[in-house]
């Protein structure tokens, strides 16, 4: 089984201990990006996993390579050039205080990458997955046209395709994500996002749901996912639901729906390490789940325990093993020394 990423790879910058921006005087840096931790999740998980995205040539993009290449992922159809690598200040929040987060992107590679730069019938040939979220169509036209092509040659080798809406204000307008993201839903056989998600991104808007707070009312995300199932013809659909009681200690869940039937995982209490990379875990765990002919329970709770247990480690990868998470799902939660 061979699974296809594609997306922005990233520095993110983060002062260290609970510092603030201003505070620092050193950060500590760490590569990653959305696809990159779904490539680097399940290359761990034992999936071969294949990375697509441009990386200039200077000692950032060299270093960024080898992040990707130390995780087992397959390189060999990143294309090389442009002027920079994107950045990403992340402030840790603690207790009553929120995290905070600025992009420093603007001319990145990948967001002034070109069709020309890809031999996509080379990278899907031999796929059977391909997964991209909705950040990578937000950083620029050029990316955006980047992914209409990457999942059109995907369906015409008949590879599945998942998509991970993660709407972020701070990269596109409502209007702006609608007038992409709507469109590309025709090939789109996988989708993961909340109700917020659907209503910013795809538009549509559930009255029993109030956005921005951490209460979920199940009953009304079920007819959520109807919705999206009959509308753009999804065959899964997957959300995580996360309840923030500070910005250290966090509720994790999900809810699944399979076309036939929904699932409602148990729930975790989480005290954050590094939120970061959590619903790309999700999003790893869930394809490998469903790439192994897990049942709709079993996919869910390796899918929750696999990012609850990311939120535990500093830094974007999900370095825990298939056996780790198994051993959570099968409620060893007590954070004992494994002897």
């Amino acid at each position: 089984m061979k699974v296809v990423t594609m997306g922005e790879m990233m520095i993110r910058f983060m002062p260290k201990g609970n510092l603030r921006i201003e505070q620092a005087t050193e950060f500590e840096a760490y590569y990653g990006g959305d696809e990159a931790i779904v490539a680097a999740s399940l290359s761990k998980f034992g999936i071969d996993s294949r990375y697509i995205t441009k990386l200039p040539y200077n000692p950032l993009g060299e270093i960024a390579l080898a992040k990707l290449r130390e995780q087992g992922i397959d390189t060999k159809f990143i294309a090389r050039g442009g002027k920079r690598l994107g950045l990403n200040f992340y402030e840790n929040g603690a207790s009553v205080r929120p995290s905070y987060v600025l992009y420093d992107r603007k001319n990145s590679a990948i967001s002034e990458a070109v069709p020309s730069d890809f031999d996509f019938d080379a990278i899907f040939c031999d796929a059977d997955w391909f997964h991209v979220s909705g950040i990578t169509p937000a950083i620029s036209d050029n990316a955006a046209e980047l992914v209409k092509i990457a999942m059109q040659t995907a369906k015409k080798y008949n590879v599945t395709v998942s998509v991970d809406l993660n709407y972020r204000s701070k990269l596109w307008s409502i209007e702006k994500a609608q007038s992409v993201m709507i469109p590309l839903m025709e090939y789109v056989d996988v989708c993961i996002g909340g109700a917020e998600d659907a209503e910013k991104v795809l538009g549509y808007k559930n009255p029993n749901i109030v956005l921005g707070g951490d209460e979920h009312d199940i009953e009304a995300y079920k007819e959520v996912f109807k919705g999206l199932k009959e509308k753009f013809s999804l065959k899964y659909i997957a959300s995580t639901l996360r309840e923030s009681h500070s910005a250290s200690d966090n509720s994790w869940a999900a809810l699944l729906y399979d076309g036939n039937e929904f699932y409602h995982t148990k729930k975790y209490k989480i005290h954050l390490v590094d939120r970061g990379g959590g619903g790309a875990s999700f999003s790893a765990a869930l394809i490998y789940g469903i790439l192994n002919g897990f049942d709709i329970a079993k996919t869910g709770e390796f899918a929750v325990a696999a990012s609850a247990l990311k939120q535990t480690i500093m830094g974007d990868f999900n370095l825990t093993t298939k056996e780790e998470t198994e051993r959570l799902m099968g409620g060893d939660a007590s954070g004992r020394v494994q002897r």
